[in-house]
């Protein structure tokens, strides 16, 4: 085994051992997927022109898409707390692979969410959501999202070690819950003004939402609109490999050097 893999591993383990003894947190993060689910569901689906189960339809994969997203915030706050308690200065002392620590964080980041959206996709299943295409693509629309959580966790293991503060981390992660508002998540963006439409259709949340529901068979691709979400799986596979070839090195040499 490669030194990167091999110690990847370990930290690997050592992010899901923090995960498991901070179980508040965990159930937090998993459960509030559902959460919205159910009150979006249920509130939204109520006041939009999409109404019920059909709203519900269009909402499970969107909500999928804005969890996957949730890798920012995620991502930033425990780089950030890491970085702020020391642990990164002293992981940067031993004698392990400097891609391995960052590596590790993003790997268990995407154990927990895979099996976080098996619980989401039984409840969304529970409300009315049903798979209408086949079973592989359905899969490959599970594994784009978690692609997608993967590029987001770069982002914000990179944002985090620049931040360096668990505190000030936190808030910006919090202003990341405003970028699923402008896309496709939570509503069609057929009806918004020109500008805000070309914004929301250019934010990969949109093209990766679009491109799960064409596999789930529960909304039909655009005719109309900006390239990612008119060709929302080559759109989603760009936008996850350029985010993740630009912050994946930016994250790695970031932990390499700390400080300077």
């Amino acid at each position: 085994m490669s030194t990167v893999a091999y110690d990847g591993t370990a930290l690997l383990g050592r992010q899901l051992r923090r995960m498991r003894n901070n179980p508040g947190l965990l159930i937090l993060t998993q459960t509030m997927p559902i959460s919205m689910l159910l009150f979006f569901g249920y509130v939204f689906g109520s006041a939009l022109a999409m109404p019920g189960r059909e709203y519900r339809s269009f909402l499970v994969p969107g909500l999928l898409v804005a969890t996957a997203a949730g890798g920012i915030m995620a991502g930033m706050f425990q780089a950030a707390q890491d970085t702020h308690r020391g642990v990164m200065d002293r992981l940067r002392t031993l004698p392990i692979s400097r891609s391995a620590v960052p590596l590790g964080q993003a790997a268990a980041d995407l154990v927990v969410t895979a099996a976080g959206t098996v619980p989401f996709l039984l409840v969304g299943l529970a409300v009315g959501w049903r798979v209408e295409g086949g079973v592989l693509e359905a899969a490959a629309a599970v594994g784009l999202s978690l692609l997608f959580r993967f590029a987001m966790t770069w982002i914000g293991i990179f944002l985090g070690l620049l931040t360096r503060n668990e505190e000030a981390a936190g808030q910006l992660g919090g202003a990341t819950f405003l970028l699923p508002l402008l896309s496709s998540a939570y509503i069609p963006t057929a009806g918004l003004p020109g500008w805000l439409r070309t914004a929301a259709e250019w934010n990969p949340i949109s093209a990766v939402a679009t491109a799960l529901r064409d596999l789930f068979g529960n909304a039909p691709v655009p005719a109309d609109g900006a390239w990612p979400v008119t060709h929302p799986i080559a759109g989603s596979l760009a936008w996850c490999l350029v985010l993740i070839a630009v912050f994946m090195p930016l994250a790695v040499r970031r932990y390499a050097y700390g400080e300077r």
